[in-house]
């Protein structure tokens, strides 16, 4: 087993996974001003595979290919030589499938993505999404199993969910092996500086990523990087936040002791 590649990237810039829509034509479409791109999510076993075709039959798009662990694998072969770094959100019901789907993504020299993010009540009740930040412990035996793969691990998760220490969730992640925490922030940006604090990894800030502004803001909070999620295929919105990423590492914005970025553009190894 070789050690995972570091999860920094550059620009500091992610596309989020957007159920449905984010596959490797997705990425490819704004690798122009992306360093990374979190493809899917994914339902890897039959309980979040039946929430995701459940999720369609009320209009939600969703992939539901034949066999989830080629299609991951066929996605991230499609992005073999694009000038970004690869990553997989993948929803389960047990550590099991998120082992077999790391071990895919650590062929490839990609991130695998633990959803602890999804909020629709079926794959919840399935034992995947948010579920996985009220049950801490079931989260912690998903993380040692995909990174016992040799994969680079990244937690999706959610702020603002009652009775839910986030900070807390994340460290306890982040002591199990995630590489990444990446935080949908909601309407409490301050919370990835609470995260930021309790971890040692690589944080990723989510949710209203539109501008110089907002860019800015969580940076400000101490976050490795920004991530766009619904406007991910809208190059005016990526642009603007591209220049803003660049602008604050290269122009000396803030420090960056966590980690240290890599060549613009490129995919770490």
């Amino acid at each position: 087993m070789t050690d995972a590649p570091a999860p920094a990237f550059a620009p500091r810039l992610a596309l989020a996974s957007l159920s449905g829509q984010a596959d490797a034509g997705w990425a490819r479409a704004a690798s122009e001003f992306a360093g990374a791109a979190f493809l899917g999510g994914i339902a890897l076993d039959e309980p979040t595979r039946e929430a995701a075709r459940r999720l369609v039959d009320r209009d939600r798009a969703e992939f539901l290919p034949e066999d989830p662990l080629a299609f991951v694998d066929d996605q991230l072969a499609a992005l073999a030589d694009a000038p970004l770094r690869p990553a997989f959100n993948v929803r389960a019901s047990g550590p099991d499938p998120v082992r077999a789907a790391a071990e895919v993504c650590a062929d490839h020299g990609a991130i695998v993505e633990i959803n602890a993010h999804c909020r629709q009540d079926e794959m919840c009740a399935a034992g995947a999404g948010e579920s996985l930040l009220r049950e801490p412990d079931r989260l912690v035996e998903y993380v040692r199993a995909a990174a016992g793969t040799g994969a680079t691990v990244s937690v999706k998760v959610r702020a603002e969910l009652a009775g839910v220490d986030l900070p807390a969730v994340a460290a306890r992640a982040d002591d199990a092996g995630a590489d990444v925490v990446h935080v949908d922030a909601m309407d409490s940006e301050a919370v990835v500086a609470d995260v930021v604090d309790a971890t040692d990894g690589f944080v990723v800030a989510n949710n209203g990523v539109r501008d110089r502004e907002t860019v800015r803001e969580y940076l400000t909070y101490g976050a490795d990087a920004v991530s766009v999620g619904r406007p991910s295929d809208d190059p005016r919105v990526l642009r603007r936040v591209h220049a803003a990423v660049d602008e604050w590492f290269d122009g000396g914005g803030g420090s960056d002791d966590r980690a240290a970025p890599v060549g613009s553009g490129g995919s770490v190894s």
